[in-house]
């Protein structure tokens, strides 16, 4: 249940549900390109262990970061998402990984 503060803004300024479906849909695919560039991108830096992962989610805060206060959303990620930090900041951390891990390591068989 939202908040009372919460309940007024939605009432002020209302969020379309089909709207911040196609952001979610959107900002899925970023994710899953960016993962697999950044795959691409540690293998053949040649990054192995801890080094990737840590330059994997380097990217997803970059990536969180340019898409909250780039100038599509204007400092205002909390307009165009119902939950902000699950679907912006904390979504698709595990998911995106995999295709990670997947490029990362085709990548890196490819390089060393």
């Amino acid at each position: 249940m939202a908040s009372l503060a919460e309940q007024h803004r939605l009432l002020i300024s209302p969020l379309v549900a089909e709207s911040a479906a196609h952001n979610t849909r959107t900002l899925s695919n970023i994710r899953s390109l960016t993962s697999s560039l950044t795959g691409l991108t540690a293998g053949t830096l040649a990054l192995s262990s801890l080094w990737g992962f840590a330059f994997y989610l380097a990217q997803h805060v970059l990536v969180s970061v340019l898409i909250a206060y780039g100038p599509a959303a204007r400092g205002k990620p909390e307009k165009y998402f119902y939950n902000v930090w699950s679907e912006l900041w904390g979504g698709e951390v595990v998911g995106g990984m995999m295709g990670f891990v997947l490029t990362w390591t085709l990548a890196y068989n490819l390089v060393v």
